[in-house]
């Protein structure tokens, strides 16, 4: 027994150090020869080069900016050179650095200055239309400067009848091939051959109805794309950004979607939504990454693998870009020039600067994101709508035609106040979007006409569709009215009316309010954006809720830019923006230590937007409109017709009976 357990150490000894040499020691090899690709990702930028003001925790605190971006992103790059740095799209729109993008094109320049690898094009580029996306990416390559590569992959260029494509698409097109945006890119990474494609989603592409583009289905492309880069160009890992975005409704995440359909897409960098996802959503072997919009966050994920096809998520964190992360100086110069551009190319032909103080808030008002998520009536709604209607009394002065009802939909509203001073660029970012006639940025304020039954459903719309569609929601000044959620689909509206009170910020009273008349005639002011889309509101009530915009002759309007309300100072003559009526207002406040200040009216609601949310037969079928006595009578006559077959069969076996007798 002494003699042999000598050799039973030492035979124990030798499996130990077998198994170390045939597990432990290749492990080990193994994880140091793993291939690994590090990914920093953002999207929905929106010219947010500045940082800005958010509420966290109850507290109003300053977040995002380019130049903190710029000091995390070379943070992660000092532990990994190789990382790859990419954009899933609307890297612009929605600051006064927007107003420089067609002749500047500052956010695709800086962005290629802080190293930006590849990113992908949002609906959100083509606000200017597609003349104004070829000027800035012509800016772009005019500068000289280092900028990101490019992909689109579903974008396609719609021709006429003979063959012929429009003089603006075909400026684009040139702008496109001088860019050098491509249908996919291949890059390597520490010896892995990385493949990139681009796709616009199906709801995003119905957001740039004036694009002139058309983009084709995403799932076909993407299938089409894989199967290149897998099979021709043999890549090791493919990554889509997509401008689709994710929902909780499965069946409209347009990228969980495309997950499903296309599962050889490795990642997916998910944008459009605005969504933040803590963790990524994993669809089989497919991971879709978004970090939330503006700059908020950089999104950073390691991927390995180790001698296997599929990859593995060894990291997946989104970075907060605080108030506390240092600026980059080289970024932080960069953006000081462009925006001293913006205040002399843009704000000065409105008199005014940059950062020229407007007007104090005291309290805060609800996020763009808040108004968008709860269907009631909100306190900045109230503030931009009444704003237009100020802005029209002012421009027209003397020969003011009263203005009825002002209309602001909750996708127009792009950015919120908070608790503090308001300065100019923070009045442009609330109202940012598109384009006038006189190819200067912002949408300016049209007057159109509609008839009582169209007020009327405008007040459905905002009930009805908005459960459809988010962006339906509707801010209206100028009018009350009530609805029931759960009463029949276009027949939600228990009660409108009109108020006409003495002054914006009266409280609405019984003495203030109007009954509608169906075949009167009622003027609204809208932005142009907005007032464009109200006619096609039948594409999303199956043609059931008719809204015609029409001219004051009650004529149908056949050219929305004929209707723009123009402001006259000395010879000058100029459109009224969005952004600037919501400015004029801010200034008309009351002073307070020498700064306009908001009145305490806008703390509150205000009672212009009532929901009942009242579950019983009564008030289901109280108050039906044409739609829901139309609806009641096909009720009615099918009830008929199922009462009639029945009858008919119980009388074909009353007379079969009465045979076999």
């Amino acid at each position: 027994m002494i003699r042999k357990c000598p050799r039973v150490k030492i035979i124990w000894i030798m499996i130990a150090i077998l198994l170390f040499q045939v597990i432990i020691i290749p492990r080990s090899f193994a994880t140091e020869d793993a291939d690994r690709v590090t990914i920093m990702f953002t999207h929905d930028m929106h010219s947010n080069l500045l940082p800005f003001m958010t509420e966290k925790d109850g507290m109003v605190v300053e977040t995002g900016g380019y130049a903190r971006l710029m000091s995390i992103i070379d943070s992660e790059r000092e532990s990994n050179p190789e990382a790859l740095l990419l954009d899933a799209g609307d890297y612009s729109m929605g600051t006064p650095f927007q107003t420089i993008f067609t002749n500047h094109s500052p956010e695709l320049r800086i962005m290629g200055s802080m190293g930006y690898d590849v990113l992908t094009l949002g609906n959100h580029e083509f606000d200017y239309r597609a003349e104004g996306l070829a000027l800035s990416l012509n800016a772009a390559v005019d500068s000289g400067d280092k900028l990101p590569k490019m992909v689109q992959s579903n974008l396609t260029f719609p021709i006429d009848e003979e063959g012929n494509i429009t003089s603006s698409l075909q400026a684009l097109k040139e702008a496109i091939d001088t860019y050098g945006v491509n249908d996919y890119l291949v890059l390597e990474r520490n010896g892995i051959r990385i493949g990139m494609f681009g796709l616009m989603g199906e709801e995003s592409a119905s957001m740039a109805p004036m694009s002139e583009v058309v983009f084709e289905d995403a799932t076909t492309h993407a299938k089409r794309l894989v199967k290149i880069l897998s099979e021709q160009e043999q890549v090791d890992l493919i990554i889509c950004l997509s401008h689709s975005g994710t929902k909780a409704n499965k069946s409209e995440s347009e990228d969980e979607i495309l997950a499903k359909n296309v599962p050889e897409i490795d990642v997916i960098i998910s944008g459009h939504s605005h969504t933040k996802l803590e963790e990524p959503i994993i669809i089989g072997n497919t991971i879709i990454a978004s970090s939330e919009e503006y700059g908020r966050n950089l999104g950073v994920m390691e991927l390995s693998r180790n001698g296997r096809p599929d990859w593995k998520l060894d990291r997946y964190e989104l970075v907060n870009v605080s108030e506390a992360i240092p600026e980059d100086e080289t970024i932080s110069q960069l953006v000081e020039e462009y925006k001293t551009a913006v205040e002399e190319e843009y704000f000065s032909k409105f008199d005014l600067s940059f950062d020229e103080l407007v007007a104090y808030t005291p309290f805060s008002f609800p996020s763009a994101n808040e108004m968008e998520d709860c269907h009631n009536e909100s306190t900045l709604g109230n503030l931009i709508s009444d704003a237009y209607i100020y802005a029209v009394r002012q421009a027209e002065g003397e020969d003011y035609i009263p203005v009825d009802v002002a209309i602001v939909p909750v996708g127009t509203v792009r950015d919120s106040f908070f608790q503090g001073d308001i300065r100019v660029a923070d009045a442009f970012r609330v109202s940012s979007l598109g384009i006038g006639a006189d190819k200067m940025p912002g949408y300016p304020l049209i007057s159109i006409y509609l008839t009582g039954k169209e007020l009327k459903a405008v007040s459905e719309v905002d009930a009805s569709v908005r459960p459809l569609m988010k962006q339906a929601q509707l801010f209206i000044s100028g009018m009350q009215y009530t609805f029931n959620p759960n009463r029949l689909i276009f027949n939600k509206v228990i009660d409108s009316s009109l108020v006409k009170t003495q002054n914006l910020t009266d409280e609405i009273t019984e003495d203030y309010l109007e009954q509608i008349q169906d075949d009167k005639l009622y003027r609204v002011v809208a932005g142009l954006y907005s007032a464009q889309m109200l006619s096609v509101v039948g594409e999303k009530s199956f043609g059931l809720l008719k809204i015609e915009p029409k001219t004051r002759d009650g004529l149908p309007v056949t050219d929305y830019e004929n209707e723009i309300i123009y402001e006259t100072k000395g010879d000058t003559k100029s459109e009224v923006k969005e952004w600037y009526a919501l400015v004029s207002y801010l200034k008309s406040f009351d002073k307070v230590d020498g700064v306009p200040e908001i009145s305490e009216y806008y703390k509150e609601v205000q009672g212009r937007k009532n929901v009942e949310n009242i579950r019983s037969i009564t008030a289901f079928v109280s108050n039906p409109n044409h739609i829901a006595l139309m609806f009641y009578g096909i009720i009615l006559l099918l009830l008929a017709i199922i009462v009639l077959v029945v009858r008919l069969i119980l009388r074909r076996r009353k007379r079969r009976k009465l045979r076999r007798r």
